[in-house]
């Protein structure tokens, strides 16, 4: 059993969404074999391939000293969880909610806490192939996936046997509509091989509010490039820019009153360090429960 838990933070505000996934196979008897053969893959492996980050197919990048670029290929492993529909990935501890009204569909994953990062990596945007598995299709396609979601250790099972996100392990618990983009369902597990890709995502930045007129709570969707966020900034038209703490997952918060002020935001990029400001992203008549669309984002 996978539980899947997620908590925000603030004063005395918590909320919890355990989330269970079907027990996988074992893949025990493969390590060995696998561990000798990943070490010649990696060998073998052509880091200049390049690939959409919006899904599967044969889409290049040119080479840019801009913007965020793809990373090396690397060893992990992935499973499913939810069925066809994925409804079972709604919410998650990235705080995306919805996560089809918000523009990330089925595409996908949970990640072990090894990736997840504290939440810093919600976002992050990554191509996945399967290999060196009777279950993968054939020419080994790769899918697209974007992280909403954390894959958190089961202690009570061997990390080989059941405990798939335990840490250490590099593991995604894909979307299953996403898994079967790559591989048999039937497989429960298969090996990959995966990178990080810029995050193509269309118009700006939105920005989820919540909170109260004392605490604003920003949940920042639909971000470009790295796909992730370091740090974070509100500036009201009768303030200065107002330093914003790291909630949890993909939230940022003030403890401000910023009632009646338009409000613009500073973002900084975990993985590029690149800094955008959104000006005046929300009216001074903004609310709780609302999103509102910047028009820049990162590359």
């Amino acid at each position: 059993m996978c539980l899947r838990v997620y908590i925000i933070f603030c004063g005395k505000h918590s909320v919890s969404c355990p989330r269970t996934s079907k027990t996988k196979p074992s893949m025990a008897p493969s390590i060995r074999s696998w561990r000798l053969w990943s070490l010649a893959l990696m060998l073998a492996t052509v880091v200049g391939e390049y690939g959409s980050a919006m899904g599967g197919g044969s889409y290049g990048y040119a080479p840019s000293s801009r913007g965020f670029q793809p990373s090396p290929w690397s060893l992990a492993h992935a499973t499913f969880y939810g069925d066809e529909t994925a409804s079972e990935t709604m919410g998650g501890a990235c705080g995306y909610g919805n996560l089809f009204l918000n523009g990330y569909g089925t595409a996908t994953a949970a990640l072990s806490s090894t990736l997840f990062n504290d939440g810093y990596a919600c976002g992050t945007c990554y191509q996945i192939k399967c290999v060196q598995s009777p279950w993968c299709f054939s020419g080994s396609p790769f899918t697209t996936v974007t992280a909403t979601n954390l894959c958190p250790p089961n202690w009570s099972q061997d990390s080989n046997n059941g405990g798939w996100c335990n840490p250490p392990r590099t593991h995604f618990d894909m979307s299953k509509p996403a898994f079967m983009k790559i591989a048999q369902w039937k497989a429960g597990i298969v090996p990959v091989m995966y990178r990080r890709v810029p995050c193509i995502k269309p118009g700006g930045l939105r920005f989820q509010f919540q909170g109260n007129g004392y605490w604003l709570l920003v949940y920042v969707m639909n971000v470009g490039g790295g796909g992730d966020i370091a740090s974070m900034w509100v500036k009201g038209s009768k303030t200065d820019w107002i330093s914003m703490s790291h909630n949890w997952g993909a939230s940022y918060q003030a403890f401000s009153s910023l009632g009646g002020q338009s409000l613009s935001f500073k973002l900084t990029s975990y993985t590029t360090r690149e800094t955008i400001i959104a000006y005046n992203v929300a009216p001074a008549n903004w609310n709780v429960g609302l999103t509102y669309q910047a028009t820049v984002n990162f590359h």
